[in-house]
């Protein structure tokens, strides 16, 4: 018989989510694929800063918690594109209230980070 061995202290499934959900890159792919499906290189292009195997890593995390598909296309050479699912695009409406804030706010946040540094620069 076999004995199914539980984790000892299992993982909080909020912090477990939010933290792929709000990993340095994984926002701002599912932002970019909630606009579009997009090729590999499109949305390396349109997500400023990430490094093609950054990407690749991210992608591979979202499409294993069901919130990314990834399609082969049948052409030479052959290209994949990237789109949300279900479940990715029922994140979306959470998403936007975020990024609208973070784009409204970058200059307030920008603000406080200089003050913060010339406070502790000159003490």
């Amino acid at each position: 018989m076999t004995t199914i061995r539980q984790h000892p202290n299992p993982p909080c499934a909020t912090r477990d989510i939010l933290r792929r959900i709000t990993d340095g890159w994984s926002l701002l792919v599912l932002i970019e694929l909630s606009k579009e499906k997009k090729r590999f290189n499109q949305l390396r292009d349109s997500v400023s800063g990430i490094s093609q195997r950054m990407l690749a890593v991210t992608l591979r995390h979202l499409e294993r918690d069901g919130l990314v598909s990834r399609t082969v296309l049948p052409s030479s050479p052959p290209h994949v594109e990237y789109a949300l699912t279900a479940l990715g695009q029922s994140l979306v409406p959470s998403l936007k209230p975020l990024q609208v804030w973070a784009e409204n706010r970058q200059p307030d946040i920008h603000a406080a980070r200089d003050r913060y540094d010339r406070t502790r620069l000159t003490a």
